[in-house]
């Protein structure tokens, strides 16, 4: 077992999200990504088979796709396929878990 204190471990930037691997196998990688508000990550996608999971531990934002947006906030959880363009954007100080399966 292996235990991670995300609070303790990552916490923000100024410039640009914080990202910290939380973990990572061959089956899957979890990322936590805290964000100031403003900032982002761009839609975007990646060309192979596998889910991700965007669970918002703390804070409000944005769920993005190339369609558009959908609010975000604590609690609340994305899933979808990997290749499906997604993205996130913070409108106040947010933490997320990125869960990918089968990791990248």
């Amino acid at each position: 077992m292996k235990k991670v204190e995300l609070f303790k471990e990552n916490g923000f930037k100024d410039k640009g999200f914080s990202p910290l691997f939380a973990h990572e196998s061959p089956y899957m990688k979890v990322v936590n990504f805290n964000f100031e508000p403003g900032q982002e990550l761009p839609v975007h996608s990646h060309d192979i088979e596998g889910e991700l999971v965007i669970a918002v531990l703390e804070g409000r934002g944005e769920f993005l796709s190339k369609d558009g947006a959908l609010p975000a906030e604590t609690g609340d959880i994305l899933v979808s396929p990997i290749a499906t363009p997604h993205g996130l954007r913070a409108t106040t100080r947010m933490r997320v878990l990125v869960t990918i399966a089968p990791p990248i």
